[in-house]
């Protein structure tokens, strides 16, 4: 764990030093404030909360000294009203607590380039894969899930070098210390409970989390007609197993999370053609733990840009060839066997909307977003969002059909 702090403090106070030694360096910056409001019509079996509201400032300054390299460092401050992020002040760089830090690191990071290669160190984004909302082989990018629907990345800490040459990419990345996905709160409305089993408290009874690193390496290659990717991962699972336990006196559920590990075998296409661009995406996940499932995740899209409106569809498919695991927490997985949609239009310079659905094959459950967002002057901005869910209660989304909101979000951005 010392680790951690000592990397941030080595980025953090490079930044000061490059800024005053360096004379032909470039600084910029970029953050907002948020302040958003969410309504839930219907109370839920275990929350009768219907309205949260939430705030989020986020500072994020660049640094570039040199052609060659670039720091990144990134701070998020949040408050919330219904006990979603944490009470106590402190600077958290590891996204590892069950709630939202108020005071986080959201990266601290540096890029050297050189030639065909760059190298990132440090707290950072990895994405992989080339689909929209399933992207199976996107495996070191947990998100934070306490809002099911409407998640969002966490940063990951470790190395990624970059090497291209000609039309190929090699991408090998290196995170030595784990970051799960932060999945939703037990007493609140994101954790579905039936009805009959409402009053019987949830204990969180702490989350085993390994410590180990995690590798993974990716090929790309750009042909005259199409591009294509391998990818290779072996590492840990930022979603969890979830393991369950009664206790009598007093009478709970004991809820421990398991992180087990995982290697996963992927592939992605992309295919451009006069009329829209195909693309695909699959990955094989297989674990060497008894208690986790192995199985093929995979999505099939066809993406269309048509002057100001930008159409993605296609369906998300999962096939299982080891079932194991008794009870999991996989929105991944929880999102294939469905069609998916994806659609923005801008109206003019200063307003868009955007419309995102998923619909199960079965017909047992959905979840449709549609956003429209306006801005004003160079600064504010104004989105509302409204969010349907339905279905059946043991479908993965139609548990959630008493989840249905409308966000109101205004930002303030310098």
């Amino acid at each position: 764990m010392s680790l951690r702090p000592s990397v941030l403090f080595v980025l953090l106070g490079v930044l000061p030093i490059a800024s005053t030694e360096a004379a032909a360096q470039t600084v910029t910056e970029r953050g907002f404030a948020d302040a958003a409001l969410y309504v839930f019509p219907q109370d839920a079996p275990n929350d009768p909360v219907n309205v949260v509201g939430d705030a989020l400032v986020r500072e994020e300054v660049f640094v570039k000294p040199a052609a060659w390299i670039q720091f990144a460092a990134g701070l998020d401050v949040r408050a919330n009203t219904h006990d979603q992020v944490e009470d106590e002040w402190r600077i958290d760089f590891t996204d590892r607590g069950v709630k939202r830090p108020r005071l986080s690191i959201r990266r601290a990071s540096a890029t050297l380039t050189r030639g065909p290669l760059t190298v990132d160190i440090g707290k950072q984004f990895i994405r992989w894969g080339k689909t929209d909302i399933v992207t199976p082989t996107d495996r070191f990018a947990p998100r934070d899930f306490l809002n099911v629907v409407d998640s969002e990345f966490l940063g990951v800490t470790g190395v990624r070098v970059a090497v291209q040459a000609a039309s190929n990419t090699f991408d090998v990345a290196w995170v030595p210390f784990f970051t799960p996905s932060r999945v939703p709160l037990l007493n609140q409305r994101w954790t579905a409970v039936p009805e009959a089993a409402a009053d019987i408290p949830l204990v969180d009874d702490t989350a085993q989390l390994p410590e180990r690193s995690q590798v993974g390496v990716r090929w790309s290659h750009v042909a005259t007609a199409f591009e294509y990717a391998l990818s290779f991962f072996d590492g840990l699972n930022n979603l969890p197993n979830i393991d369950a336990a009664v206790q009598t006196v007093p009478p709970a559920v004991l809820v421990t999370r398991i992180y087990p590990r995982i290697r996963t075998y992927g592939a992605d296409v992309a295919v451009p053609t006069r009329w829209f661009t195909l693309k695909g995406e699959a990955a094989y996940f297989t674990s060497s733990s008894p208690r986790t499932d192995e199985y093929v995740l995979y999505v099939a899209q066809i993406e269309r840009q048509s002057g100001e409106w930008v159409i993605v569809g296609g369906y998300a498919g999962e096939a299982v060839t080891a079932r194991r695991a008794t009870l999991t927490f996989a929105p991944d997985r929880g999102m294939t066997r469905s069609i998916v949609g994806r659609a923005s239009y801008t109206i003019d310079p200063i307003r868009s909307v955007a419309f995102e659905t998923a619909v199960r094959q079965t017909g047992d459950g959905f979840y449709a977003k549609a956003e429209y967002s306006q801005a004003r002057g160079q600064h504010w901005r104004a989105t509302v969002m409204s969010v349907v869910i339905g279905g059946q209660p043991d479908d993965f989304l139609g548990q959630y059909s008493h989840n249905s909101h409308v966000e109101a979000t205004l930002r303030y951005s310098f």
